[in-house]
């Protein structure tokens, strides 16, 4: 039964999800200047701007 579900959920909306594979989850590990403890920004972006991204 499972299969199934997966097969359906695939061919369901197939532009969404070739557009999807576009996307990257970025984590950037930034450290803070006041405690010198590293926090960490999360972001989904586009493929093409992962290193613009990660730049800034």
């Amino acid at each position: 039964m499972a299969k199934a579900a997966k097969t359906a959920i695939k061919t369901k909306d197939q532009k969404a999800a070739a557009d999807a594979k576009n996307w990257t989850k970025v984590i950037k590990a930034v450290r803070s200047p006041k405690t010198g403890a590293y926090t960490f920004k999360e972001a989904i972006v586009h493929k093409d701007n992962v290193k613009d991204f990660l730049a800034k």
